[in-house]
């Protein structure tokens, strides 16, 4: 199965800003820097080269592994000497091209970015159609363990991507599955290799804290700002994860949070949990989106 041209021109299109945004960030990110002008700049480009975020611009620290981005008025800092995943989404008309990377101000865990970088260029050049998920994920985690003192996080994984939806179908696992799924022709797949140190728990639990909101389903509400805030995400984010940061504006300040809890009272929002490495070490992604071809893949980000 072969995208239409047209499909394909928006995946590519997505890709080369997630790209570019991603490389600009590298040499961006700084210790003692503020999240929120992380998240805030990563955006900003995207939208600059005609795209729109797909999701929240994470920045994840330490053994913070995902989905943390800035809530309104956040006033945390790069820590120093600290790993700092920034993972990036852009899309054009809902087509979707997802990517991250560490930037690593801790000498002692560079070995935790190279081995999820290796073990991306592995997958890349490993996956076609075809192939199964065990055995990418088993391929994944062989070229982790390559590396002296690595292993991956078992519970976090890539994942399939469709129009507006940034994880649908399958799962990409970074470790030996017994039971998998077959990658078919002309999916478009986010790999996504996270990487722990070899004493760490090598998986995740969710965190307290949640800034990162998706909309599921429209509902009739009475509160009328509670009404234009489930519209105006509707209208601009459909079921793409947003920020709160994202809505300055659209209620009137005061009426803002009654409003906002009112989409979760009534079940039209759910929210995603921060994730955090199970013992508290530190932990490293990189990431790239491919449409799977008959023989490999193009590497979109």
């Amino acid at each position: 199965m072969n995208l239409p041209e047209d499909i394909l021109e928006k995946y590519q299109d997505a890709g080369k800003i997630a790209r570019e945004v991603r490389k600009k960030m590298r040499s961006f990110v700084r210790e003692g820097m503020p999240i929120i002008e992380i998240c805030e700049k990563v955006e900003e480009l995207i939208h600059d080269k005609g795209g729109e975020p797909a999701f929240p611009c994470n920045v994840s620290i330490n053994e913070v592994a995902a989905h943390y981005t800035s809530p309104p008025n956040d006033n945390h800092n790069i820590p120093p000497k600290s790993l700092v995943k920034v993972d990036i989404g852009a899309h054009i008309d809902g087509y979707i091209a997802d990517t991250a990377v560490t930037i690593c101000f801790n000498p002692e865990h560079e070995n935790l970015v190279r081995a999820s970088e290796d073990a991306l260029k592995v997958a890349v050049k490993t996956i076609h159609a075809g192939i199964s998920t065990v055995k990418l994920g088993s391929t994944i985690q062989k070229t982790i363990q390559t590396y002296g003192g690595c292993k991956p996080v078992s519970n976090l994984t890539g994942h399939q991507i469709a129009r507006y939806l940034i994880h649908t179908g399958k799962s990409i696992p970074n470790v030996s599955h017994l039971i998998g799924s077959k990658i078919r022709e002309g999916e478009v797949v986010a790999i996504e290799p996270f990487v722990t140190i070899a004493n760490a728990a090598g998986r995740v639990k969710d965190g307290d804290e949640k800034t990162i909101f998706r909309l599921v389903k429209r509902k009739s509400l009475k509160n009328l700002h509670a009404k234009n805030l489930l519209s105006y995400i509707e209208t601009n984010f459909k079921t793409l994860p947003f920020s709160e940061r994202w809505l300055k504006g659209v209620v009137p300040k005061e009426q803002h949070f009654t409003a906002f809890q009112e989409l979760f009272r009534s079940k039209c929002l759910m929210a995603y949990p921060v994730f955090i490495e199970a013992s508290g070490k530190p932990v490293a992604q990189a990431e790239h989106t491919l449409l799977v071809v008959k023989d490999g893949c193009m590497v979109l980000t």
